[in-house]
């Protein structure tokens, strides 16, 4: 399967792998769905670290997660996206909604993952 799931402390992490397409991104929506409503976590970090293409359909599973915690009241971060694809996220308009999390220097950013 392209999702596996890690919860600690009211955190709940989705870790993508593989590519995100329209038929992928179904199943990987319906899976996060289901776990975020069956645990209600506080946070919901979508981790990219292992996705090796994307293409729109990725930003439409972001932002479906984003309004699904904010229904369950609660935040939603996205990390370790891997170089070749943060431009994709950055030009999608995601990084104004503040859920962008870099490791390091990476873009003059000091925040962990």
């Amino acid at each position: 399967m392209n999702v596996n799931f890690s919860s600690f402390q009211g955190e709940l992490r989705a870790y993508l792998y593989g590519e995100i397409d329209h038929h992928s991104a179904r199943e990987m929506r319906r899976r996060i769905d289901g776990e975020a409503e069956r645990q209600h976590p506080n946070t919901l970090v979508l981790d990219f670290s292992h996705v090796q293409f994307m293409d729109s359909s990725a930003i439409g599973l972001i932002m479906g997660r984003y309004r699904l915690m904010q229904l369950l009241g609660g935040y939603i971060r996205v990390s370790n996206v891997p170089p070749h694809l943060k431009r994709l996220i950055e030009l999608s308009g995601i990084g104004a909604l503040g859920v962008l999390e870099y490791k390091g220097k990476d873009r003059g950013n000091n925040e962990s993952a």
